[in-house]
């Protein structure tokens, strides 16, 4: 069980992040949505939904979903949770590699102590509940 919990989890925290980042990616180059008149936004949607980046970022939050529900059947909440939240940590990476943001030394002291917390809850058993 341990091991296909964490493998899911690291689903979890690459595939969540990577589609968030993928879909920012795809907006930026897509600019600020225009509204009106109507066939601007139109012209929107379809640049929207033409874009690889949304499509791809679409695709990893799905898998990042399955992911998410099949580690809840089989684990606790109070484990899944604290655990993936790992995702900031990729959420930084990500964004400095994918995007070109800059990453303060303290933004990155701040995620090592989520991990450092992530580290403690993994050291504890994922299922404290009877299967029901």
């Amino acid at each position: 069980m341990h091991l296909k919990t964490y493998l899911l989890i690291a689903v979890m925290v690459i595939a969540g992040p990577l589609g968030n980042v993928l879909l920012g990616k795809g907006m930026k180059h897509i600019g600020e949505p225009v509204i009106w008149p109507p066939l601007q936004l139109l012209h929107t949607g379809l640049n929207i939904f033409t874009s690889a980046s949304i499509w791809l970022g679409i695709t990893s939050l799905i898998t990042f979903f399955v992911a998410y529900m099949l580690v809840l059947s089989w684990a606790d909440y109070s484990f899944v949770q604290p655990a993936s939240s790992l995702a900031y940590g990729m959420v930084a990476l990500l964004g400095y590699l994918m995007l070109g943001e800059r990453v303060s030394p303290l933004r990155w002291a701040g995620i090592a102590v989520i991990c450092l917390g992530v580290f403690v809850v993994g050291r504890t058993n994922p299922r404290t509940t009877r299967q029901v």
